[in-house]
């Protein structure tokens, strides 16, 4: 008999840019297809997806995407992989929906077959089965997959949580994992962003019950929410708190907008009729009938909650009177970005409201163990996080009787094997991260990256030369042209003397009868660049420029 193949291609090592590939055979399925953000050094960059060369060479045996729910790391790269990969894709209905919106806003809602999953029901694509078990997380519609093989079930939990009073839809199926557990489960693939937290994760639940109280606090306030726009459970509970204090509400920001109007029409959020008002009508109710919900939970610059801090949104302007939640936890590496949100909006007059309005939608430490207990899993494969998460989570495993050697901290691209004799890591594939600048995908690599970042702490300086043709004499220059590197009026001395040896360095090449223009736009260089470093202990990138007429 065969093995079953494991191949995650990314939510390893960093939080988001999910995706893992399944292969038995001639068969692959794909869980999750992510994108991550760019970190503060992809400078110009706005997206970051996986590579899946592995899956364009075997673009043959794939037989669909299936997706565990509608958060952008899971299915944000959607658009830009199935160019390549034009395969199905199977997800719970909010998740389709969401996915829909993003391929027509593209132009690309025929790229694809889609199809609607409900809870309980199993999919077949060649050697594998998908079943759909409910779970809980901070989007709607959320699922962990039994994906059943000829060589064992593999349980991959998602991004799950145990809420035991949702908001919308039914707790966690715990009596499937346990019934999975008693058949024999081979490996579990787990969540692991919260193994480093203790206890148990709080209801969503009881973030409206806090929600409520602040709203009973403020009542002479006009109350401005920020929040993911894809945790539709805690803009229902916002609604729910402006409704019972007869306040009108208005939603900022394009995603939050955008997934709102999606949860509406598929009907995983109530909005009373008359409840929602425009941006524009704001100014037609008093400040205290009405509440904003808003995207820049994270401090994201062109987000609508940063932009009314900086006072630069058209139509929102803060003051003292104004109540500001920040319903959201930062996420590690935005904290200075939130922090200067906060500052902006205090210094305003307005009172900021950040703490005890957020739970996480991620299981905590007992929650895992649970999960482990459940499902008796042989092999445990820690995914979804940093190394030190998954670290953790190891020894979460280790603690529920899994022996050390069948947990595996896999890398992306590693090629683990299993079955019931055994699992080892036996091959490594091409992986990595693609990075989407504008409308290029994977044109900026590593190289632009680097002179990006040296122009950014450098500078640039460029010289431009104009030669006689035929007999070679300097005409003209060299001028000096700088970005990024000294004020030049401020600095006309130091280009007065950086001219000078530039032009110094011309003349000795003519004197010693070089011609060979890379020789001398390498000396030019080579002069300057020591000159500026004595001078000023400064490194700007130099580019010669000889023009001949």
């Amino acid at each position: 008999m065969s093995k079953l193949r494991i191949i995650p291609l990314g939510g390893l090592d960093q939080i988001g840019m999910n995706i893992t590939a399944f292969e038995y055979e001639d068969d692959i399925i794909i869980v999750d297809c992510g994108l991550s953000f760019p970190s503060d050094d992809m400078l110009g960059i706005d997206l970051v997806i996986p590579d899946v060369r592995y899956l364009e060479d075997k673009i043959e045996n794939v037989r669909g995407f299936f997706i565990t729910h509608g958060h952008e790391d899971h299915i944000g790269a959607l658009p830009y992989v199935l160019r390549k990969i034009n395969v199905p894709i199977y997800g719970t209905k909010l998740s389709m929906a969401l996915i829909d919106g993003k391929l027509e806003e593209l132009g690309m809602e025929n790229m694809a077959k889609r199809k609607i999953v409900r809870y309980g029901q199993t999919v077949t694509a060649g050697n594998f089965r998908v079943e759909f078990i409910r779970i809980n997380h901070s989007i709607a519609d959320s699922a962990a997959f039994a994906i059943t093989t000829p060589a064992g079930t593999v349980v991959h939990t998602g991004d799950f949580k145990v809420d035991y009073t949702p908001v919308f839809g039914d707790p966690i199926n715990l009596a499937r994992f346990a019934e999975l557990g008693s058949r024999g489960v081979l490996a579990l693939l787990c969540d692991s962003t919260n193994a480093l937290k203790e206890g148990f994760t709080q209801s969503e639940s009881t973030v409206g019950r806090t929600i409520q109280q602040i709203f009973d606090e403020n009542e002479g306030s006009r109350i401005i929410v920020a929040t993911f726009a894809s945790n539709v459970d805690r803009v229902q509970q916002i609604i729910n708190a402006a409704v019972q204090h007869g306040r009108k509400v208005a939603v900022d920001g394009r995603s939050m907008i955008r997934v709102l109007g999606t949860a509406s029409e598929v009907g995983y959020i109530d909005i009373p009729e008359g409840t929602l008002i425009t941006l524009e009508e704001l100014a037609d109710y008093p400040r205290e009938k009405v509440v904003l919900i808003t995207t820049g939970s994270q401090g994201e610059a062109m987000a609508s909650l940063p932009r009314m801090a900086a006072s630069i949104h058209r139509k929102v302007t803060i003051d003292s009177s104004d109540v500001i939640i920040l319903s959201s936890t930062p996420i590690p590496g935005n904290e200075k970005a939130v922090y200067k949100v906060i500052n902006e909006l205090e210094s305003q007059g307005a009172k900021v409201i950040f703490q005890d309005v957020h739970v996480s939608g991620h299981a905590c430490r007992e929650e895992m163990k649970l999960m482990y207990s459940l499902t008796k899993p042989r092999f445990a494969i820690p995914l979804h996080g940093e190394f030190r998460h998954r670290t953790a989570q190891a020894g979460i495993a280790a603690s529920m009787g899994i022996p050390r050697e069948n947990i595996f901290l896999l890398e992306a691209g590693d090629v683990l094997e299993l079955d019931e004799e055994g699992a080892c890591v036996v091959d490594k594939v091409p992986s990595g991260r693609i990075l989407v600048d504008g409308l290029g995908v994977g044109d900026v690599g590593n190289i632009v990256l680097r002179d990006r970042q040296y122009l950014a702490q450098h500078g640039i300086i460029i010289l431009v030369s104009v030669f006689e043709h035929g007999s070679g004499q300097l005409i003209a220059g060299p001028d000096i042209i700088t970005r990024g590197f000294v004020y030049v009026r401020e600095s006309e001395e130091l280009m007065e003397e950086a001219h000078e040896v530039a032009y110094g360095t011309v003349i000795r090449c003519q004197t010693q009868g070089v011609t060979d223009w890379t020789r001398i736009k390498t000396e030019m260089k080579e002069d300057l660049s020591d000159f500026l470093w004595k001078r000023m202990r400064r490194s700007p990138m130099i580019i010669p420029i000889i023009m001949e007429v």
